[in-house]
């Protein structure tokens, strides 16, 4: 049962972030983000998210079946960490709070690791 709620938290996450924030287009700042990726013009920024988004929504549906956990959790913490790096090196003025970001995410990322080893 403990194993069931940490991965249901773990792919809540990414369906809210990718089904909410991105592919309903709920999070507008998030394709500003990407824009400002220098290879990314706004349209391509758009449909990056779009792409993120499905991506997001695969992890979190795998995420909660519980199917290759280990590897899952690496896939979020290669993903995590690309859209961090990137965030802070091309749009760093853009987000609110990069260093709570960064530890927002850490903390996630323990979970998705604690979700794995359960």
């Amino acid at each position: 049962m403990t194993s069931l709620v940490i991965r249901s938290a773990v792919a809540g996450v990414w369906l809210y972030e990718g089904l909410w924030c991105k592919l309903l287009g709920r999070e507008a700042r998030q394709v500003e983000i990407v824009a400002n990726v220098p290879f990314l013009s706004p349209g391509l920024a758009r449909g990056f998210i779009k792409v993120l988004g499905l991506v997001e929504v695969g992890i979190g549906v795998w995420a909660l079946s519980g199917v290759m956990p280990v590897l899952c959790a690496l896939a979020q913490t290669v993903l995590l960490v690309a859209l961090n790096t990137n965030g802070i090196l091309w749009s760093r003025g853009l987000i609110h709070d990069p260093a709570g970001m960064v530890i927002k995410n850490f903390a996630f990322l323990v979970l998705a690791w604690v979700s794995a080893a359960s």
